[in-house]
């Protein structure tokens, strides 16, 4: 199995805080000029994985001058093993928002999955200089307008195992990426991740459009016109840019065979800053 985080050039690692969130700092050799006077790029992961699911997104971000924090919430990776029965998605918040002060400067965050309803959140009540949303959670409002046909469940222990993939491949995703996956993927808090599910006993985070100032993007892995509404509505209620990747899965626009499409429309928006 090709093991991408092996791949990955040298760079800074740290451990920060009083739960030693474990950080990645990228800047590569030859940073362009204009990175000094750009914003940092601060990565946000999702449920069940780490630093290590942007393997692929890393090197084209640098390549391009830009310098990543990528980071890891507690109990994540490489972090500080914790009781996850106790970890809420307010000590996510949290988490995030350490790691945002330690980037000495507003930075543009870049948000996966569980990751970007983190980001959204944040947006609300921290200055941050954009905001970039990569298959996100979906808010309150956004599922309220185009709801699931078939809603969550809410998770019943104390922790939520790691999702199996059994599946060799995906419409997008090469034996090769799952397997990858499979070598990484961990346990999961309860708590947080039943305070973002959808279920029909929780609508999940609201967010507060009104609040949030930044330019944003919303990059959707889209499979059906829903898929597709909820994008749009995701990139409305934020008044954001939308791109929507039809044939595309939720993990695959990270690690997939087509991440390219994906970072490639990132780095065409990052050019305003």
């Amino acid at each position: 199995m090709r093991d991408f985080v092996k791949e990955l050039p040298i760079h800074t690692e740290k451990y920060v805080g009083d739960n030693d969130l474990f950080l990645e700092i990228y800047e590569g050799e030859k940073l362009l000029q204009a990175a000094e006077k750009r914003p940092p790029l601060l990565l946000v992961h999702g449920a069940y994985t780490g630093s290590w699911m942007w393997s692929k997104y890393i090197p084209h971000f640098i390549r391009e001058g830009w310098k990543c924090y990528v980071m890891n919430m507690r109990s994540h990776y490489k972090s500080r093993l914790m009781d996850m029965t106790n970890i809420t998605f307010e000590d996510y918040l949290e988490d995030v928002k350490e790691i945002i002060e330690e980037c000495g400067s507003p930075p543009i965050m870049i948000g996966f999955s569980m990751g970007g309803i983190l980001s959204e959140k944040l947006a609300e009540t921290v200055e941050i200089a954009g905001l970039v949303l990569i298959d996100s959670v979906i808010s309150r409002e956004v599922y309220e307008a185009v709801p699931y046909h078939q809603a969550g469940q809410l998770f019943q222990g104390l922790v939520a195992p790691a999702p199996a993939r059994e599946e060799l491949t995906t419409i997008d995703e090469s034996e090769e990426d799952i397997a990858f996956q499979r070598k990484y993927l961990a346990m999961e808090s309860a708590k947080a991740f039943n305070a973002f599910i959808l279920t029909p006993e929780s609508k999940g985070i609201s967010i507060d459009s009104s609040l949030i100032t930044c330019p944003c993007l919303d990059v959707n892995a889209v499979n059906c016109e829903d898929d597709d509404r909820r994008g749009r509505v995701t990139a409305e209620h934020l008044r954001a840019e939308y791109k929507g990747l039809w044939h595309t899965t939720h993990t695959g626009v990270l690690i997939g065979q087509r991440y390219e499409e994906a970072v490639g429309t990132i780095l065409k928006w990052l050019e305003s800053f």
